[in-house]
């Protein structure tokens, strides 16, 4: 059972909402929440609450997003949502799915499922008592800040939404956390995957001394480095840091090339490494800062991202491993993960369901999240009991 103590009434009878694009995250998520609740209510006998729909078999509601045949959409509600506590989820990089545009085949894009996503908005009507979006990867996020005359995208986004009358957004590991400016009296969490980062790689690696002595945490680059020294002040180890050197005499494929990438941190020599980043996109920074971290005589390797896209395919990360470049990454289920990495040795994949659904349970209750966000005396222990079972 949840190991948080729920004493006030829910905010509204809770629905779950799961867009086509995560559906198996948003089952396991359901399962999670079904069975804390029959077991809280089993456990309270006569004392338990009394609220017309609190524990059901599943909380996922019967929604569709149909398609005309030139592509034109709508959102379905299949039944009553009123006065309820919904919570849309979502996964904007699903570029699995496809539909059928004047009789050709089309992949679905982050666009595409953001549209499905105000349509159900829309046949909500308003109707619901609260409306949450779950959006693990935020849409648009890595267009987060204009450099130049272009759009602000992610701040567009959030905007609209509020709109529309989303009362809350919960997304994970935000590429730039501070787009919430968009949105300053709205609830938005942006959550961080630490501790169950910590815990894989620890049951993934039992051998692995989470100490400083023989590891370090690295950033890929300047712009991830809060996210290392979250992860190295954790752990009690040392960071280091890379960062691009470009050359802004030229441009190639819209950005300044890179020239070099410069290591900024203490000698790495015989020592395990933990590149921490919020995303595998191609894949060609984890790889060539790797190739980077040997040269500096770098013990194993690995890759933990919040986000794996591996939008080139697995063949370079294959390769990396064979010539024991990585050693293992680490990505979490959290968005749509290629089937083909599950057959991959070096892959492990981080599960996020049962957390998710804490989140949900809790927000549902109008409970206090800060236990979670901030998971210091989880980590704590776990990294405590890691310690003791390597010294027996």
């Amino acid at each position: 059972m949840a190991d948080v103590k729920l004493q006030t009434i829910p905010e509204g009878a809770l629905g779950i909402v799961a867009m086509k694009n995560i559906e198996p995250l948003a089952k396991k998520v359901d399962a999670y929440i079904s069975e804390w609740r029959r077991e809280r209510e089993a456990a309270a006998g006569d004392q338990a609450i009394h609220f017309t729909g609190y524990q059901k078999d599943s909380y996922i509601l019967n929604v569709r997003t149909p398609r005309f045949g030139s592509g034109e959409g709508k959102g379905q509600i299949l039944e009553s949502v009123r006065g309820d506590d919904i919570y849309i989820m979502i996964d904007v990089l699903n570029h699995s799915l496809t539909y059928s545009l004047c009789g050709m085949e089309n992949h679905m894009s982050p666009d595409d499922h953001y549209q499905d996503l105000k349509r159900i908005i829309g046949a909500i009507e308003g109707k619901a008592k609260r409306l949450n979006v779950i959006m693990p990867f935020l849409y648009e996020s890595r267009q987060h800040r204009r450099t130049s005359r272009e759009s602000l995208d992610c701040a567009a986004m959030l905007q609209e939404l509020m709109n529309l009358g989303v009362d809350n957004i919960i997304t994970f590991d935000a590429h730039d956390p501070r787009v919430q400016n968009a949105i300053p009296d709205k609830g938005f969490e942006n959550i961080a995957c630490t501790y169950q980062f910590i815990k894989a790689l620890g049951k993934a690696v039992p051998d692995l001394p989470l100490d400083s002595d023989h590891l370090m945490v690295i950033s890929p680059d300047e712009g991830g480095m809060g996210r290392a020294v979250t992860f190295a002040n954790y752990l009690n180890v040392n960071v280091g840091m890379f960062y691009k050197r470009r050359d802004y005499t030229q441009i190639v494929n819209g950005k300044n090339p890179i020239v070099a990438h410069e290591y900024l941190g203490n000698d790495l020599d015989g020592k395990d490494v933990l590149i921490i980043d919020d995303m595998i996109s191609s894949g060609d920074s984890i790889i060539e800062v790797a190739t980077e971290l040997k040269k500096r005589h770098a013990n194993r390797i690995f890759a933990a991202c919040t986000f794996g896209l591996f939008t080139n395919g697995t063949e370079k990360f294959d390769k990396a491993y064979e010539e024991g470049l990585i050693y293992r990454v680490f990505t979490t289920n959290l968005t749509y993960q290629r089937p083909e990495l599950f057959d991959r040795e070096y892959y492990v994949s981080v599960d996020l369901s049962k957390y998710i659904a804490l989140v949900i349970d809790n927000l549902n209750h109008n409970n206090s999240l800060s236990s979670l966000l901030t998971p210091t005396e989880r980590i704590n222990r776990y990294l405590a009991k890691h310690r003791a079972e390597q010294r027996i």
